[in-house]
């Protein structure tokens, strides 16, 4: 791929901690988008493409061997690279709009942030093996404790991720935090401790808010 990082005007991506409610908000995301005849994609990462898919198991099985978060950056980029060829791409070159739940905004949050990472190591496997990045970012802040409380009861068996504690989490929220402090053209941040209709509301709001600011070249 290219090393040169390529804004996508049609890539939507959406990001926050645990229990921000990120499916809902995908979900209004997609209905205001076919409501204006867009053909829309959904994805998610880790994953989007059977390999990307499996690469998610081995990061998120907590059963396996312990990751060093090297190995679980590398990761992370190996099932991105497969998935931005495979899926993004190619979809945005047939004029789709594509909304991936997490993107890269994630690594720089979760692995830098979170695992103490160099952002530039970061920095350079994003230019190197995803090379585009999103036209809009929404960001669904939430206090870390309210979204720990969220998911305590959603899973019998939280994933390698979910088993962190809270001050890991502090980190995440503060990388995600930073990230939208320092990229306001295309971070949208929404308060995601309203109720789910009032998170919405604000999500189609800055949606409909972008999408009237692209123009023909960009929906091209």
């Amino acid at each position: 791929m290219t090393e040169a990082l390529l804004t996508q005007p049609r890539l939507i991506t959406l990001e926050g901690g645990e229990g921000a409610g990120k499916t809902s908000a995908i979900a209004a995301v997609r209905e205001l988008l076919q409501s204006q005849g867009h053909e829309v994609v959904l994805t998610r990462e880790p994953g989007g493409t059977p390999l990307a898919e499996r690469i998610r198991e081995l990061l998120l099985n907590p059963q396996d061997e312990a990751l060093v978060p090297e190995a679980e950056l590398l990761l992370v980029f190996a099932a991105r690279a497969q998935h931005v060829r495979q899926v993004v791409r190619p979809a945005l070159q047939r004029g789709a709009f594509v909304v991936s739940d997490r993107f890269t905004d994630s690594s720089y949050a979760y692995q830098g942030q979170g695992r103490g990472l160099d952002a530039e190591w970061i920095a350079a496997l994003e230019r190197r093996a995803v090379g585009v990045k999103p036209g809009l970012t929404l960001l669904l802040d939430l206090d870390v404790r309210e979204g720990r409380a969220r998911t305590a009861g959603r899973d019998l068996w939280p994933d390698r991720i979910e088993s962190e504690q809270d001050d890991f989490f502090e980190r995440v929220r503060a990388g995600f935090r930073a990230r939208a402090a320092a990229d306001p053209a295309r971070f949208r941040v929404i308060d995601a401790s309203q109720p789910p209709a009032g998170v919405a509301t604000s999500v189609t709001g800055a949606l409909g808010t972008y999408l009237a600011t692209l123009t023909d070249s960009d929906l091209a």
